[in-house]
Order: structure tokens, then C-alpha cells, then sequence
């Protein structure tokens, strides 16, 4: 049985059924798009210390804000990422679900916090899934959430994860 947090719209997680005791069906959602199209399945233990390590950090008022002023928040992820190249540690900060395993990286997304409100855009990358979805070339999507509401799905998420200790949940 899946359980859905949040809000497919802005940001949401699918937590589905165990595929064996160390693997789980996890899908994530932002900005309308399905972001674990390519791998929906999370080793549990590494995930759920990255998603909780991260609602501890946007929970913590971490995050920063967009750093190209008069810049629109898809053009600054198009300006960061063309930017990254042999700069990658400058701009480590503004990165969003980079540690979060093959779940989530066939996206790059960036985090830009305004006080309590957070933009969060990404972009897909991988040719397979531009072959497959040619309307994705070259978007970036953008999403603005909540802090607290972004952490409070990643904390509930944590909680579901929790459940049963690596351990199929029986219903």
C-alpha cells in the first residue's frame, strides 16, 4: 500500500511497497514532474539518513538565496550549471537531493532559500531520458515551497521509512 506526502504540484513523495528488506519503492515529484522515473527504488538505510540529514538542514534556516540578482530562478540554475564545471565545490551549497543515491541522479536541482519560502528548480540530464522525453531538453523546472512544509514531507518521510526498521510492513 503507498503512501503519498505532499503535493505533486509543488513537492511529493510516494513511499510504495518493500521489494526486500533493504530496498524500498520511493518515488519523488516536484514541479508536476516525476524525478525517480529512471530508479524508484531506495536502499533504505542511506536514504533515510540523507532525506533526514537534509529536513535538518532546511529545518535549520540553511540555504541560500538566489546569487544572481535581476536573474529569474531557471536562469540561474541554467548560470550555475553552466558555471559548474572545474568550480564544483562553489557551488555545492545551493545543491538539492545530490546525496540522496541513484534515486535522484538523473536530475540536477538546485535549493535557493527567501526567508521562510524555498525555490527548488532541476533540471534533467541523462540522454536516455531526453530521447524519451524531448519536451524535457533544455527545461528547467522551478517549484517555490514552503521551508516547513518541504521538511515537514521529508520528516514524515523519515517516519514511514522508519517504520519496521528495514523490514517489510505488513498491513
Amino acid at each position: 500500500m503507498a503512501v503519498l506526502l505532499g503535493d505533486k504540484h509543488r513537492f511529493a513523495v510516494e513511499i510504495g511497497d518493500w521489494v526486500d528488506p533493504a530496498l524500498r519503492r520511493v518515488d519523488l515529484w516536484a514541479a508536476d514532474q516525476w524525478l525517480t522515473c529512471d530508479d524508484n527504488l531506495a536502499y533504505v538505510k542511506q536514504f533515510r539518513h540523507a532525506v533526514a540529514g537534509t529536513a535538518v538542514w532546511v529545518r535549520s534556516g540553511h540555504g541560500l538565496p538566489l546569487p544572481f540578482a535581476g536573474l529569474s530562478p531557471s536562469a540561474t540554475h541554467r548560470r550555475l550549471s553552466a558555471e559548474i564545471g572545474d568550480y564544483e565545490e562553489d557551488y555545492e551549497q545551493f545543491w538539492i537531493f545530490n546525496c540522496w543515491g541513484p534515486t535522484t541522479d538523473n536530475v540536477q536541482a538546485f535549493l535557493f532559500r527567501d526567508g521562510d519560502h524555498l525555490v527548488i528548480t532541476l533540471q534533467f540530464w541523462r540522454e536516455g531520458h531526453l530521447v524519451k522525453h524531448p519536451e524535457h531538453a533544455g527545461t528547467v523546472f522551478a517549484v517555490e515551497i514552503q521551508a516547513a512544509q518541504f521538511a515537514g514531507i521529508l520528516e514524515d518521510l523519515v517516519a514511514v521509512l522508519d517504520h519496521g526498521e528495514g523490514l517489510p510492513v505488513i498491513m
